[in-house]
């Protein structure tokens, strides 16, 4: 039994039986009873700031505890000690307060959430044909100066590039830009876009109204979306990996953004035209495009 328990059981039965047995019986001693009794607790010694503190917690549910101590020492008009704040906070609960609330679900992502296994498009393929589906995902590469985000797409059936973008952060513009690439050298290579599956996570961007109201209402596009992340995308995984660890001595060269875009484009072009692939008989997926596409005139 704590001694604050010890003091309340004190306090309840003291009129009736007397200070003295009381103490005794709970084996407390009367300093100890005296002391206890006698304290504020930290909310009532700080009595004067608690309205202040919750009105702030309430408007700026997101303040840390710096920016409602500045907010705070206003209010009040003296300085308030940070420590002060911080523990106060805890005693008033207000850590619940500046928990931000999780973002609500868009229509997509409920869509694609409901749709659970059968929104990967993928899964149950038994053949996949040239061009018939895309697999993407951003990755991280990092150079001399911090870190830079690649999204390519990838051909499942020839391992060709058709289209990247590289930027300084992940977002809808960069998909889109790698898309309006890919799409570009489809349209050159007479390939219809129509029905083309893309494979990908579920990103946010992936999910985002702009990627989907582009590919799928724009090009009419097939959207496909793993349910376990990378682990449902093991070809985009893998190769993302294998471009990143044999070029990594090169990007981390690179001083300057634009070098690591220069580098990134000039590695490219080696993995698509030159680069032999087991999985396509050991040739360079740009030739292996070009027979497939010469059998078939």
């Amino acid at each position: 039994m704590t001694t604050s328990m010890k003091v309340g059981l004190v306090d309840g039965v003291r009129d009736e039986f007397g200070l003295a047995p009381a103490l005794s019986a709970l084996d407390l001693a009367r300093s100890t009873w005296s002391y206890q009794a006698g304290r504020v607790s930290y909310a009532e010694k700080h009595a004067d700031l608690r309205s202040s503190m919750l009105e702030i917690a309430r408007k700026s549910p997101d303040y840390g505890y710096r920016r409602m101590t500045d907010e705070l020492s206003e209010q009040v008009d003296r300085p308030v000690n940070s420590k002060v704040v911080r523990r106060l906070s805890q005693v008033l609960g207000l850590t619940q307060l500046r928990k931000p609330k999780a973002p609500r679900r868009s229509a997509i992502r409920r869509i694609i959430d409901e749709a659970g296994p059968h929104a990967d498009l993928v899964r149950d393929l038994q053949e996949i044909g040239l061009y018939e589906v895309l697999f993407t995902d951003f990755t991280e590469i990092e150079y001399a100066r911090g870190k830079a985000i690649l999204m390519p797409l990838l051909d499942a059936h020839s391992k060709d590039v058709v289209g990247w973008a590289l930027g300084p952060q992940r977002s809808t513009d960069l998909a889109l830009l790698a898309w309006s690439r890919a799409r570009r050298r489809l349209r050159r290579l007479g390939v219809p876009i129509d029905a083309m599956i893309i494979h990908h996570d579920r990103d946010s961007v992936y999910t985002s109204e702009a990627w989907v109201r582009k590919l799928v209402v724009g090009d009419g596009v097939r959207l496909s979306y793993a349910l376990r992340g990378a682990r449902d995308n093991p070809e985009m995984e893998s190769w993302n990996g294998r471009f990143k660890t044999e070029n990594a001595d090169l990007f981390a060269d690179a001083g300057t953004f634009e070098a690591l875009a220069v580098i990134v484009e000039q590695r490219m072009k080696y993995y698509t035209d030159r680069r032999r692939h087991s999985s396509i008989g050991n040739q360079a997926p740009r030739a292996y495009v070009r027979q497939l596409l010469a059998q078939e005139e």
